[in-house]
């Protein structure tokens, strides 16, 4: 069955011994998680992956079955999970295992996942998709947190924060934990103290490549790429940077081929461009038409998919396409 992730108090452990977890929000997803573990006191918590189970389930289901009337309730959480878990769940559904619940978390699942099918379809399995917060929400828990933390920060600093976190609680926690340790011995944030602060979804050499591949300066490119060694798990996330952006210069792209005023353009953009990134982003919004900029869009969903399938070979995949976007034609 779906619920939506305030109505966990809907779950009976008893009763639902399988309960996925999927979206993009991680953040929101943890404090969900938790939630839910407190819905039982006493209790053993393990962690393992997809690729565990799968290659261990034999051991993994001898394990949670041979619990005895003195021992904890088990929660296992099971974690990148996917449609090659599928079997495996139905199987221990139908051993009707006790004592143990299952928390997965997956990343999207699109309607066609078997996975999610599984899940939404059976009443006695929980389903809980998670979104990405939109930017109000993230303000107003910024706003919250320094508020308690009696912290004083500019509304441009809030705004330049909640626009890297890309949707998701959990980055923008993470950050302000740091900009709290940092204000115990340090009475003001400036803007330039915040920028060395936070890593957010997007490091710098991150963020740095994928603006000068969107402005198309190849010199910078090149010497980015030859300074860094990225791995496959860099790929996914310079692939989240770079859809990132260029919603974001869509965005821009629209409203300046509206009024054909670029710093207006700049200075009504919402939310707010953080000064560092106003010189880039001019550059960017004049390179790139809308159209140009949807059909970029359309190409990075689909590269996305091409490195989860063949993610041994995610460097190169996102290499060549970085290369041919430089390179390309958009209002020139």
């Amino acid at each position: 069955m779906i619920i939506k992730h305030f109505e966990i108090n809907k779950i009976n452990l008893k009763n639902h011994k399988f309960i996925l977890l999927y979206g993009q929000n991680e953040g929101q997803k943890k404090e969900v998680t938790k939630n839910i573990l407190n819905l039982i006191n006493d209790k053993e918590v393990l962690s393992h992956d997809e690729k565990y189970l799968i290659e261990n389930f034999n051991s993994f289901y001898e394990d949670i079955s041979t619990n005895s009337f003195f021992e904890k309730n088990k929660i296992i959480l099971i974690s990148k999970s996917s449609d090659k878990i599928v079997s495996l769940i139905e199987e221990l559904d139908k051993k009707n295992i006790s004592g143990t619940s299952i928390i997965l978390n997956s990343t999207s699942l699109d309607k066609k996942s078997k996975l999610r099918k599984l899940f939404e379809k059976k009443d006695k399995f929980v389903c809980i998709p998670f979104y990405p917060d939109n930017d109000q929400i993230l303000v107003k828990l910024t706003l919250n947190f320094l508020r308690e933390k009696k912290i004083s920060m500019s509304s441009e600093n809030v705004n330049y924060i909640v626009s890297l976190c890309n949707g998701d609680r959990g980055i923008l926690f993470n950050e302000l934990a740091k900009i709290e340790n940092f204000a115990k011995t340090n009475k003001k944030i400036t803007n330039e103290n915040l920028v060395r602060l936070t890593n957010l979804i997007e490091n710098f050499s991150f963020s740095e490549l994928v603006d000068n591949c969107l402005v198309k300066n190849k010199q910078r490119l090149m010497k980015i790429l030859n300074e860094n060694n990225f791995n496959n798990d860099d790929s996914i996330i310079i692939t989240r940077t770079f859809l990132n952006k260029a919603k974001r210069i869509l965005s821009l792209s629209v409203e300046f081929d509206k009024n054909k005023n670029i710093d207006l353009t700049i200075s009504n953009a919402r939310p707010p461009i953080f000064w560092k990134d106003k010189e880039i982003i001019k550059q960017q919004i004049l390179k790139w038409k809308p159209e140009n900029i949807r059909e970029l869009i359309y190409k990075i969903n689909e590269l996305e998919l091409v490195i989860k399938k063949n993610i041994n070979n995610s460097v190169n995949l996102i290499t060549d396409f970085i290369l041919e976007q430089s390179s390309s034609k958009t209002n020139n």
